[in-house]
């Protein structure tokens, strides 16, 4: 993995620079939609995209991202106490992992889906470099139907509204053609969250992690969040959850 080779004095310069290149304009940020891995290609726009942050942002940070397949547990979270990486360890947040077990039937600590190959570990050391005095949580979506993300969006949003949380919604943009996503942007703007979930559930939407992305949007839709697209490389997004001041109105 290519973030494993990067020192914590290159994420550094990389963030220092994009930093002197903006003034935090976007405000108060919740949400990121991120890619699914951290290459060497879009490492610089990655940390662009985190230089928006600043070292007390947060208490606690959850990843999401699809691992479909034939796993039993639909939202399993890894039972890890702590996760390291070459620039340290960072503790699990064990409280708020029980909390979503005790929210919904379909949350379970399993580590079936678990391994060293996750988008979690693309983005934990930037978040490392970043971020002082964190926690994480690793969520990994093994079904990704329509009802299942809305559980999962439904118990994120509810949990964590009132928190001092970032969350994470690893996917991947670069099949699902402009138009595409232009269309998937204007339900949003529209409130539009029955047609969103027919996209998702139509199969159309070339999205690697589509059932992490709709989750996500339907997680900034309820906290009422402005997004901003953010290109990467030519064809990859990220997306930021802007906190408004007055919601959408849809």
């Amino acid at each position: 993995m290519f973030i494993s080779t990067i020192t914590r004095n290159e994420i550094k310069k990389e963030i220092s620079a994009a930093k002197a290149k903006h003034s935090d304009e976007m405000g108060v940020i919740r949400l990121l939609f991120a890619p699914t891995e951290i290459t060497e290609a879009n490492f610089s726009d990655v940390c662009a995209s985190y230089s928006h942050f600043s070292k007390d942002d947060f208490d606690t940070v959850v990843i999401v991202e699809s691992q479909p397949g034939s796993h039993e547990k639909k939202l399993p979270m890894p039972s890890k106490k702590v996760f390291s990486t070459h620039l340290g360890e960072v503790p699990a947040n064990d409280k708020l992992r029980n909390e979503l077990c005790d929210e919904d039937d379909d949350f379970f600590i399993d580590d079936e889906a678990y391994s060293d190959e996750l988008s979690f570990y693309s983005h934990l050391p930037i978040l490392q470099t970043v971020l002082e005095d964190f926690s994480v949580l690793s969520l990994q979506i093994t079904d990704e139907s329509p009802f299942i993300v809305k559980e999962l969006a439904y118990s994120l949003e509810e949990i964590l509204a009132s928190r001092n949380a970032l969350i994470i919604f690893c996917c991947d943009f670069d099949a699902a053609g402009t138009d595409n996503l232009d269309d998937i942007f204007e339900l949003y703007e529209k409130n539009n969250l029955s047609g969103l979930m027919n996209r998702l559930n139509s199969g159309e939407v070339k999205i690697e992690g589509a059932g992490s992305f709709f989750a996500g949007l339907l997680v900034a839709r309820k906290w009422g969040l402005k997004l901003h697209r953010k290109e990467i490389g030519g064809s990859s997004y990220s997306v930021f959850g802007e906190v408004q001041v007055q919601p959408i109105i849809g």
